[in-house]
């Protein structure tokens, strides 16, 4: 009997003790869905614009509206009040790294994001008692305050998502950017350069990169595709790429390239002649390209009765770009060559700098053609050329999607020079919409178009867009896929 009596307060408290775990192990679980699903809520709008944490509290809000009962004692419920939601620009690499709810970890590295735009992760951690209302606070059934600690426990669980952007309607290309120099002081980014307005209107020329590449070159990314031309033609890498890394891909086929390329302009070379019925290889519905007839090669005319959309003046080659627009005069011979009528000053529709008086660029004219109803406009005899594709037999194509807009990573390549080369993850400089001038032509135009004997051209191009917070946002619209992850 004394020995019962002895054991019946041990066995009953271990029971007690028991209950509280399985109590604390719930609550435990159940506020760990909640603030996981905070964290997601919130990561997923940090896409880097200027707005980001704003709209992300928003997102957190929302969640935090909710009546669950997560204990009882303190709020009850999980409030704003009960976490603390913090924006970092990185995580310790090993997650037995602790972090804290104000972004510091372990090693006294602070994590904090300075502003939206560096902010890529969010952190939600479930506040103690004394802090706020105390939702993951409860009484305990053991009489603790007998053996001197507290009869009431505090559970903290902190959940870590992040951002992650994936481009999946791209083609397996990178380009060099254009406004990247030796000296970084001086380089801009492409976001940079697109928001000041500095790409607008401008031709750029790409090469296929060599053993020093820069500005004026492009080269291929890893994709999942057998056929490097079918890529190109279709517009489709295969794959998704992140936004955050690439892995660059050794040797560039030209013929590939451009033979794919051309096909968006209703020229179908060697054995593509069998996809002209096939809609994956439509081309654009607007195809002026300064040529009389042919389907399988480029071969514009030379006595100017029609024209192509012209190139830029003073073409810098170590830049890989041309001035810009300088006046309306420049699409004066386009436009009566090709339409016979006084060229309209069309409007500059897709300026980023918001100015509607600027010279329209290349893109903005084809556009406006579209628009119009003047692609079937004949250009002057003999050579009489339309816009319209004659070439594809499948149905009439649709100018949206757009076949001559590509969308195409960007590359710091003086910054990678020695990753670009081989099968390196890289990030790149960011992602960017662009527009292709002109088919590519031949050096030596009297050869076959798959001579691989014959140099090619430079691909001509306009830059219409890019993501990042000072785009247009027609690229992320259309193109990025976001994703929220959890990694904590």
């Amino acid at each position: 009997m004394i020995l019962v009596a002895i054991m019946i307060p041990v066995l009953v408290g271990f029971a007690l003790l028991a209950i509280d775990m399985s109590r604390a192990y719930g609550l435990h679980n159940d506020l760990q869905k909640g603030v996981d699903a905070i964290a997601l809520a919130a990561a997923a709008e940090l896409d880097g614009r200027t707005d980001s944490t704003e709209r992300a509290e928003r997102a957190a809000e929302k969640l935090l509206t909710n009546t669950t009962l997560f204990s009882t004692m303190g709020g009850h419920t999980l409030a704003k009040a009960d976490v603390t939601i913090t924006y970092l620009s990185g995580i310790p690499a090993s997650d037995d790294t602790r972090l804290s709810a104000g972004g510091v970890d372990g090693n006294g590295v602070n994590w904090l994001a300075p502003d939206s735009k560096s902010a890529i992760f969010a952190e939600v951690t479930v506040n103690a008692s004394g802090l706020a209302d105390g939702a993951g606070a409860f009484e305990t059934i053991f009489p603790a305050s007998i053996i001197g600690a507290s009869d009431h426990m505090d559970i903290q669980p902190q959940a870590v998502a992040g951002f992650k952007q994936s481009i999946c309607e791209t083609v397996p290309l990178f380009m060099c950017n254009p406004f990247e120099t030796k000296d970084p002081s001086t380089s801009k980014t492409i976001q940079q350069a697109f928001a000041s307005g500095d790409t607008y209107g401008r031709e750029f020329r790409i090469l296929k990169a060599g053993n020093t590449p820069g500005p004026g070159n492009f080269g291929l990314l890893d994709n999942n595709l057998t056929s490097l031309r079918d890529a190109i033609a279709m517009g489709t890498a295969g794959t998704c790429y992140s936004r955050d890394a690439i892995t660059t891909k050794t040797g560039v086929t030209l013929g590939s390239v451009n033979t794919g390329l051309n096909t968006r302009f209703d020229l179908y070379s060697g054995s593509l002649s069998k996809n002209m019925k096939d809609w994956a290889y439509r081309p654009s519905s607007n195809v002026r390209k300064g040529q009389k007839t042919g389907c399988t090669k480029y071969d514009p005319v030379v006595d100017n009765t029609a024209l192509p959309l012209p190139p830029g003046t003073n073409y810098v080659d170590a830049n890989g770009m041309s001035d810009k627009i300088a006046a309306q005069n420049f699409w004066t011979s386009y436009w009566s060559v090709n339409h016979g009528t006084a060229y309209p000053n069309v409007p500059s529709a897709t300026n980023p700098t918001g100015s509607k008086t600027a010279p329209a660029s290349r893109y903005d004219v084809y556009q406006y053609e579209i628009s119009k109803g003047l692609v079937g406009d004949k250009s002057k005899a003999p050579t009489k050329e339309t816009g319209t594709p004659s070439c594809y037999k499948g149905d009439n194509p649709t100018p949206d999607p757009d076949r001559r807009l590509l969308n195409m990573a960007i590359v710091d390549c003086y910054a990678n020079t020695a990753k670009i080369n081989g099968h390196i993850a890289i990030k790149p400089d960011g992602y960017a919409s662009v527009f292709v001038n002109t088919p590519i032509q031949k050096q030596d135009n009297t050869k076959d178009p798959d001579d691989p004997s014959a140099g090619e051209k430079p691909i001509s191009l306009e830059i219409v867009d890019v993501d990042g917070g000072f785009a247009n946002n027609t690229l992320l619209d259309k193109a990025f896929r976001n994703e929220a992850q959890l990694y904590r």
